[in-house]
């Protein structure tokens, strides 16, 4: 179970919102680089950075922080003599030469939302110009898909939309419940399972993570097909210790125990 720190970017800061209203944005950082410092120096195996402004816009806007990011997980790994860890990034990604920029510059996976919904066509073409590297992020509220940063109930159904993403090669599924996100009300872990049940794709909760309890809820359940967690507003106000908890979630996997055995 990998617990994925969340850097939300907009106008150049880490910033976290509350079920998506830009107007409801607390400013985490100045320097989102630094912050993506802090949590590689916790453990972080992955980073999610997303383009707010990109998202609401459908063109990137904070490609400079982006890249700053990079770069500081590119030092970081070779400060630590580490391999450097996955980045993956979602907002405002419209079209092919965008994705191709985005893996250029180092980034590991790119997040198609609104426009998976909207054009299924540049999805399939995504994946099939970039395969192992497309995730689809999918938002939802009681079953049905939200697209536009979440102004806009699109109607469709979230696991028939998901089987039907499956079908043209995508890496994972990231599954966000907006009702919860930003919220700390906890995890649906009933939607999310039952979504992974669904498809034989990975998929990455996200949306509602409050306190450890959380984080044990999904590991007891990862064997449906669930490979990780994003972690927002839990991480940055304190609720939920990125270190500790990934610990936990590495005891419950056999992690611990199998490198125990080996040594």
């Amino acid at each position: 179970m990998l617990l994925i720190p969340a850097i939300d970017l907009k106008d150049g800061h880490c910033v976290r919102l509350k079920q998506g209203d830009m107007d409801q944005a607390t400013v985490f950082s100045e320097e989102p680089a630094d912050m993506a410092r802090h949590w590689l120096e916790q453990g972080a195996r992955r980073l999610h950075l997303v383009d707010l402004n990109g998202a609401f816009a459908g063109k990137p806007k904070n490609e400079a922080a982006i890249k700053a990011i990079i770069k500081t997980v590119r030092e970081y790994a070779e400060e630590t003599d580490t391999e450097e860890i996955p980045v993956q990034l979602g907002g405002g990604i419209r079209d092919l030469d965008t994705i191709e920029r985005y893996l250029n510059a180092g980034i590991s996976y790119i997040i198609i939302g609104t426009a998976a919904v909207k054009s299924p066509g540049f999805l399939a073409d995504a994946c099939s110009a970039f395969p192992g590297q497309i995730i689809v992020g999918i938002d939802a509220k009681d079953g049905k898909v939200a697209t536009d940063g979440w102004s806009k109930m699109s109607g469709h159904d979230v696991i028939d939309l998901a089987q039907k993403f499956e079908g043209y090669g995508i890496e994972a599924i990231i599954y966000t419940d907006i009702g919860r996100d930003g919220m700390m009300q906890g995890v649906n872990i009933d939607a999310t399972v039952k979504l992974a049940q669904a498809v034989s794709v990975p998929v990455i909760a996200s949306g509602g993570v409050h306190t450890i309890t959380d984080v044990e809820a999904l590991c007891e359940v990862q064997d449906e097909g669930i490979e990780g967690v994003i972690c927002g507003r839990s991480i940055y106000e304190g609720t939920l210790d990125l270190a500790t908890a990934q610990d936990r979630a590495d005891e419950l996997s056999g992690d611990l125990v199998y490198e125990e055995d080996e040594e």
